[in-house]
């Protein structure tokens, strides 16, 4: 959730996420950052740097849970959701990364320890998932991938 935060506060998003106007911004702070305005001599310069590698992480994660993104892939997530058990799971901080079986991999934000032990001892796992944490939490696909061996 601090990511999501820190993301919307760069990009001055207060409630939803509106890609028009996300990209609005986005284009408006790179001209803003751009390095190349700056010579490489120039204090700002490594600034401009940092700063822009920032705003372009931002826009793509941004996107990445945008309403819009997330519905124009419902069709898969649901089908890995209701097919795929789950192969991998790891926990970090507020994040629960899912790796299914079909190699699809999601990242879930704002999942507490608490709660993550409450689905590591659960009977069934994928029960547990399914009722308590693919609809609560907000979700990205990730770009990892299941290794096959």
């Amino acid at each position: 959730m601090k990511r999501i935060n820190q993301y919307k506060k760069l990009f001055g998003v207060e409630k939803e996420l509106d890609l028009k106007q996300l990209k609005k911004t986005y284009r408006s702070l790179v001209k803003e950052w751009h390095p190349d305005k700056y010579q490489k001599d120039d204090p700002k310069h490594a600034e401009a740097e940092k700063k822009s590698v920032e705003v372009i992480d931002g826009y793509h994660f941004l996107v990445s849970i945008a309403p819009e993104t997330l519905e124009a892939n419902k069709e898969a997530y649901t089908e890995t959701i209701n097919t795929s058990p789950i192969a991998d799971y790891q926990h970090k901080g507020m994040l629960l990364e899912i790796t299914f079986t079909d190699g699809t991999t999601y990242e879930y934000f704002g999942v507490t320890k608490k709660v993550y032990l409450k689905m590591v001892n659960a009977g069934n796992l994928n029960r547990f998932a399914k009722r308590s944490i693919y609809p609560s939490y907000t979700y990205r696909k990730s770009k990892r991938h299941l290794q096959e061996v």
